[in-house]
């Protein structure tokens, strides 16, 4: 069937804006602003990581923003390291933190009062006091990173979970584009350790793909309480010693059984910690049970 005149539209087509069908920014437009960002996170991870590394601050610098895929990223640090994974507030993004297990043994060995040595060997896996130097870490990283972005939303970023190894948490395929921070951290006399922090480029867009937002001062950051989580957490066996007395090894060779021994038992018994004496305190009974009194702290 042939129409007796032609068709004709009745109103104009619809034309899309410029600007909606204008592609969003590439790498070229936001590894600069992650750069601007970055200088920002540096300067105030100085203060905000003092109170975990004996209350000076250290030196912190940070490297020019890298594009590489998860894959390349997973396999920068071949050794045990502690990965840590965030979500923002709002959005099913997630960003990648990792730091090198020796890094993070040298501040739990420095937090509880040593020269800030790893053991060596290392361990093939992370004993809990480092898991809980990560999450001081991570709480660290999140606030820092939400105030270069301008978040002022309280928990804009927060740690979900964390892991020795990266394929434990999956969190981008291995293909995905990434823009890498590497943050070069210098304590007084120790050496050089990194934070890595990885992010996809979605995520970018979202948190720098704007115009630079000021952000807030950071609030004064006082010095960790022992007494409070996650240290105040952390089991530590204590030992009442009763009986400390020295024998000649002639006597002991010559020990037998149903010898009676004479044992004094002093006064003041010490209570020790990690081999150090922390108090000291009188033999007791409460409830048919022997108990110590604290009579002195040290």
């Amino acid at each position: 069937m042939k129409p007796e005149h032609p068709l004709v539209a009745e109103r104009p087509l619809a034309r899309h804006s410029a600007a909606l069908v204008r592609p969003g920014p590439g790498p070229a437009d936001l590894l600069p602003a992650l750069a601007r960002a970055s200088d920002r996170m540096a300067r105030a991870l100085r203060g905000a990581l003092a109170p975990l590394l004996g209350g000076e601050p250290p030196m912190v610098e940070c490297a020019a923003p890298e594009e590489m895929s998860a894959r390349d990223f997973a396999g920068m640090v071949p050794g045990l390291a502690a990965y840590s994974l965030y979500g923002i507030a709002g959005s099913s993004a997630r960003l990648l933190s990792s730091i090198d297990a020796e890094a993070v043994l040298r501040l739990v060995d420095r937090a509880f009062g040593g020269p800030g040595e790893a053991p060596y060997p290392l361990p093939r896996e992370l004993p809990l006091s480092a898991e809980l130097m990560v999450q001081q870490i991570e709480a660290v990283i999140a606030a820092r990173l939400a105030e270069a972005a301008g978040l002022m939303q309280a928990d804009a970023i927060t740690a979900l979970r964390r892991d020795s190894n990266v394929e434990q948490l999956q969190p981008f395929a291995p293909e995905a584009r990434l823009a890498m921070l590497t943050l070069s951290i210098t304590e007084a006399g120790g050496q050089p350790w990194l934070l890595r922090i990885a992010l996809p480029f979605a995520v970018l867009a979202d948190l720098f793909g704007q115009n630079d937002r000021t952000s807030a001062r950071p609030a004064p950051r006082g010095p960790a309480d022992p007494l409070h989580a996650p240290y105040g957490d952390l089991p530590l066996p204590l030992k009442a010693v009763l009986v400390d007395m020295a024998l000649p090894l002639s006597i002991i060779s010559t020990l037998e059984v149903g010898q009676i021994l004479s044992v004094p038992i002093a006064r003041s018994v010490p209570l020790r910690v990690a081999g150090r004496t922390i108090a000291h305190g009188s033999i007791g009974a409460v409830d048919d049970r022997v108990a110590v009194q604290l009579t002195q702290l040290s």
